[in-house]
C-alpha cells in the first residue's frame, strides 16, 4: 500500500522530477569504456565470444550479461495509483519510481516499460517476447480483471518470475501481520472467520493467500459493491465466483457480526464503528483503502479498544506498506534464478516478515522511528526501512523456490548468502533513511541564512512540508514572500521570515555581540553595522539567543569567509578544533575525509582529535571505523620532514585505545587497496580504510573536490564540526537536496 502522507506542492513535485536531468533512472555502464581495446571487448569483435558461449549454453546468459539482475516493471497504465486509467505514457513516472525502489531496497537492476494498449492478448505477446532480456517480469497498475488474465497467460508461458505486485505484494504483507495479530490474538488460521470487503485484484489475491496458508474456504466471505458473493448470485465473473460461498448473509454488516477478521481493499468509511462492535472479541481489522482507511485505528478503537488494526499509512500503527515485500521477494528469486513466483515462496516471505517483526527491533530503526518498536498488537509489521529486510526475507524467499523446484541455481551455505545480502547495500542508504524518520520525530527549527536564493527556499519548503521541523527564513520580507509564491506556496505568509531591517531582536543580538567583540578591535558601531547587514552574522545570533536550533548557510559566500562570519558569533565546542568532512557514498561503501575546510596544517593533537571525531559521525551513520592517516608516505618510504606530527597522532591514539582500528602513516593506495594492503602484513586494518584522515588543508580539499568531480559518487558536505551549536556551511554549487541532507543532519543531531 502506498504512503500518501507527505505534503507537497505539484510544482515542487513536478521540479524533483525535472532537476538534475529529467526522470529518476539513468543507465550506466558497469565496465570500463575508456579505450579502444575496452570498445573492441565490450563491443564487436569481443562480443561475439560471450555470444556464442550462450547460443551453446543459454544458462550462461546470467554469467555474462546482466539478464540474471534485470527486472522489467511494466503497465499498460489502466489502473495508476489511485487515478485510474490515464494511459500508458501517464504511468512512466510510477514505472520509474518502482524501478528506483527497486534498486534502493535491494540492488536489483530494473528498467520501466509502458505499453500502449489495452488488449490483454497484445499485452501477452508483447511481454511474452521480451523473455530473453529479462531475469523477471513486474506487472504494475494493470487494471482487473485484465491483470489476471494477463499474469496467468504470462506465468503459464514464461520460464522466469512474473508478479503483479498490486494483487501478491498487498497480499503477502497483510498475510505476515494477520500471522501476528493471530499469534497476540490466540487464534488459529484454520479456525478464523473472515470478511474481506472488495473483490478486485488485491483482494482476490489476498483472499488466495490466506487460504493457502489455511485459512477454510467456507470461513471466508467476501463483499463487493453489490454486497456478498455468494454461490448462486448473478452476474459474477469467474474470479470472484471462485471465492463465493453458502451464506445466508447479504450485506456487509451482516457478514460482519461474529467475525474475526476484516480486510478491507475498497473506499474510505466503508466500515462503520457500529460493525465494528459486532464483530468477536480482539477482531483483527486491515482497513487498506488508499489512501484513507475504510475505518481509522482511533474510530475503531473506540468502540472496540480490544481491536487490532492495520492500515496503508505510514502515520498509523501497523502499515501494510509493499516495500516490505517486492524488493526482496525478486532479490531471492533472480538469486537462485527462479523460474517463477510460486505460492511457497509468498507463503516463505510472509511469514519471514511476520517472524522479523517478533525480533528485537536495532536501536537505530527504534531511534529513527521515535519509538521503542515492540512486536504486540501496535508491531506487528516490520517498519520499512528495517535493514534486517534484505537477508531475511530474500533469503526466505531462495530457500523456497529451491525447495520447491523453481531454482535453477543451488545456494549452498545460506549464511554466506546472507553475508552477501547484506553486503550489496551502502548502510549509509539506510542510516540516512532512518535519519530524515529520527528528525520528523523530533522536529527542529532550522535557520535558513539565504532563503531569499530559490535552491535555500526550495530546501526549506521540504524540510517544513516533508515534517523535519519549522524552517526560520533570514532574507528582505517582500523579497521572501515573493519568491514563496513564485514556487507555488499557497500560504507565505504562514513562514517564519526574519530581517534585520525590522526586527525586534537586533537590539539585544547588538548588545550580546559587542559584549563578545568589543576587545577585539571592534566598536559598537561595527557591530550594528555587522547585525543590520550581514545575513551569517544576524542568522547566527538568531541561533546564539536560542531563536532556533540549528542553521545552514554557504550559498552565498566560500566555505571560508562563511565560516569567518560565523565564529565572530559562535564559538567552537569547548576543548574543540572545529573542522570540515566529506562523505563520499558509493554504491557499497562510503568514504569520510577530513579535514577537508579549515586546519591548513593541523597538528598531531587536531590529527588525533579530527580521527576521533571523524570516527564517531562515521559510527553515527552506519559504519564500524577503519582510520586512516593519509601520507605521500607508506611507514616511512620515501622519508620526508612532514610525517611527525602523523605519526605523533598514531602515537596519540596507542596511548587513548579509542576504539576502532587506525593506522598510519599511509599512501592512498596502502589504505584502501586490498591488494596493496597485503604487502604491510603488520597493518593494523583488517579492511579497507572508511575514513580518510588528511594530512593537511591542501590535500584534502583538492582530493574532496577532485573525488566530487571526477568520481561519479554522491556527495555530502562538507559536514562542520566542532562548532557550539548547529551550524553547517553548504558548498556553493550545492542545490536543493544537498542543502536540505546538511539541515536534516544538522537537526537530527548526526553532525555538529
Amino acid at each position: 500500500m502506498a504512503d500518501d502522507t507527505n505534503d507537497f506542492t505539484a510544482r515542487e513535485a513536478l521540479f524533483y522530477h525535472e532537476t538534475i536531468r529529467p526522470g529518476k533512472i539513468e543507465i550506466v555502464a558497469s565496465k570500463p569504456m575508456a579505450t579502444q581495446r575496452d570498445l573492441s571487448l565490450a563491443y564487436s569483435p569481443g562480443v561475439a565470444v560471450p555470444v556464442k558461449a550462450i547460443a551453446e549454453d543459454p544458462s550462461l546468459a546470467a554469467n555474462y550479461t546482466a539478464k540474471a539482475n534485470l527486472v522489467a516493471v511494466i503497465s499498460n497504465g489502466t489502473a495508476i495509483l489511485g487515478l485510474g486509467n490515464l494511459g500508458a505514457l501517464a504511468s512512466k513516472p510510477v514505472m520509474e519510481g518502482k524501478a528506483v525502489l527497486f534498486k534502493r531496497f535491494a540492488d536489483v537492476d530494473s528498467i520501466d516499460l509502458e505499453l500502449a494498449t489495452e488488449d490483454p492478448n497484445a499485452f501477452i505477446e508483447a511481454v511474452a517476447l521480451m523473455e530473453p532480456s529479462f531475469g523477471g517480469i513486474n506487472l504494475e497498475d494493470i487494471k482487473a480483471p485484465e491483470c489476471f488474465i494477463i499474469e496467468q497467460a504470462l506465468r503459464e508461458r514464461l520460464n522466469i518470475p512474473v508478479m503483479h505486485d498490486d494483487q501478491h505484494g498487498t497480499a503477502i504483507i497483510s498475510a505476515a501481520g494477520l500471522l501476528n495479530a493471530c499469534h497476540i490474538t490466540g487464534r488459529k488460521m484454520d479456525e478464523v472467520k473472515v470478511v474481506v470487503n472488495g473483490a478486485g485484484a488485491a483482494a482476490i489475491a489476498c483472499t488466495s493467500l490466506i487460504k493457502a496458508m489455511g485459512v477454510k474456504h467456507e470461513n471466508v466471505i467476501m463483499c463487493d459493491r453489490s454486497g456478498v458473493i455468494y454461490n448462486g448470485r448473478e452476474r459474477v465473473d469467474q474470479w470472484k465466483s471462485a471465492h463465493a460461498v453458502d451464506t445466508e448473509c447479504r450485506t456487509l454488516e451482516e457478514a460482519l457480526k461474529g467475525a474475526d477478521i476484516f480486510l478491507g481493499l475498497s473506499v474510505a468509511g466503508a466500515l462503520k464503528p457500529e460493525w465494528v462492535a459486532e464483530m468477536a472479541e480482539q477482531p483483527i481489522i486491515f482497513a487498506m483503502a488508499n489512501p484513507d482507511p475504510e475505518i481509522t485505528p482511533d474510530a475503531a478503537q473506540a468502540v472496540r479498544p480490544d481491536a487490532i488494526v492495520a492500515t496503508g499509512r505510514s502515520d498509523y500503527p501497523n502499515q501494510v506498506n509493499n516495500v516490505l515485500g517486492f524488493p526482496f521477494i525478486f532479490r531471492g528469486a533472480l538469486d537462485v534464478q527462479a523460474t517463477a513466483i510460486n505460492e511457497e515462496m509468498k507463503i516463505a516471505a510472509a511469514t519471514a516478515i511476520a517472524e522479523l517483526a517478533r525480533m528485537p527491533v536495532p536501536e537505530e530503526v527504534a531511534a529513527a522511528y521515535g519509538k521503542n518498536h515492540q512486536f504486540g498488537r501496535d508491531y506487528i509489521i516490520p517498519v520499512p526501512f528495517d535493514p534486517r529486510l534484505m537477508e531475511t526475507v530474500s533469503a526466505a524467499v531462495a530457500k523456497a523456490a529451491m525447495d520447491s523446484g523453481v531454482a535453477k541455481v543451488q545456494i549452498e551455505d545460506f549464511d554466506v548468502y546472507r553475508h552477501q545480502l547484506k553486503s550489496r547495500l551502502n548502510p549509509t542508504t539506510s542510516v540516512l533513511t532512518t535519519v530524515y524518520a529520527e528528525a520528523k520525530n523530533n522536529p527542529k527549527r532550522m535557520i535558513f541564512a539565504e532563503a531569499e536564493e530559490e535552491v535555500v527556499l526550495r530546501a526549506a519548503i521540504q524540510f517544513r512540508d516533508f515534517g523535519y521541523g519549522k524552517p526560520v527564513l533570514v532574507g528582505r520580507t517582500q523579497a521572501v514572500l515573493d519568491k514563496l509564491t513564485e514556487l507555488g506556496v499557497d500560504n507565505p505568509q504562514t513562514f517564519d521570515i526574519q530581517n534585520s531591517a525590522d526586527s525586534d531582536l537586533v537590539p539585544q543580538m547588538v548588545e550580546h555581540l559587542y559584549d563578545k567583540l568589543q576587545r577585539k578591535g571592534f566598536t559598537e558601531r561595527d557591530v550594528r553595522r555587522m547585525v543590520n547587514q550581514e545575513r551569517n552574522i544576524f542568522a547566527a545570533l538568531l541561533l546564539e539567543l536560542d531563536h532556533g536550533d540549528a542553521m545552514i548557510s554557504g550559498l552565498t559566500r566560500t566555505f571560508a569567509q562563511t565560516m569567518r562570519e560565523v565564529s565572530q558569533v559562535l564559538d567552537p565546542k569547548e576543548g574543540q578544533v572545529p573542522f570540515g568532512v566529506h562523505m563520499m557514498i558509493g554504491k557499497t561503501q562510503t568514504t569520510f575525509l577530513a579535514d577537508t575546510t579549515i586546519n591548513e596544517r593541523p597538528s598531531a593533537e587536531q590529527l588525533a582529535h579530527i580521527a576521533k571525531e571523524t570516527a564517531a559521525v562515521a559510527r553515527r551513520l552506519g559504519h564500524e571505523p577503519r582510520v586512516a592517516f593519509l601520507s605521500y608516505s607508506t611507514f616511512g618510504n620515501p622519508s620526508g620532514k612532514w610525517l611527525e606530527n602523523i605519526r605523533d597522532a598514531v602515537h596519540i591514539l596507542d596511548s587513548e585505545d579509542p576504539g576502532f582500528e587506525y593506522e598510519g602513516e599511509m599512501a592512498p593506495d596502502a589504505a584502501l587497496n586490498p591488494t596493496v594492503m597485503k604487502l604491510y602484513p603488520f597493518s593494523r586494518l583488517s579492511g579497507p580504510a572508511n575514513v580518510l584522515v588528511m594530512p593537511g588543508l591542501q590535500s584534502a580539499n583538492l582530493s574532496a573536490k577532485l573525488l566530487r568531480e571526477l568520481g561519479g559518487n554522491a556527495t555530502i558536505g562538507p559536514m562542520l564540526i566542532g562548532m557550539e551549536k548547529p551550524v553547517q556551511i553548504a558548498p556553493m554549487t550545492a542545490i536543493a537536496p544537498d542543502v536540505l541532507t546538511l539541515s536534516v543532519l544538522a537537526a537530527a543531531g548526526v553532525v555538529g
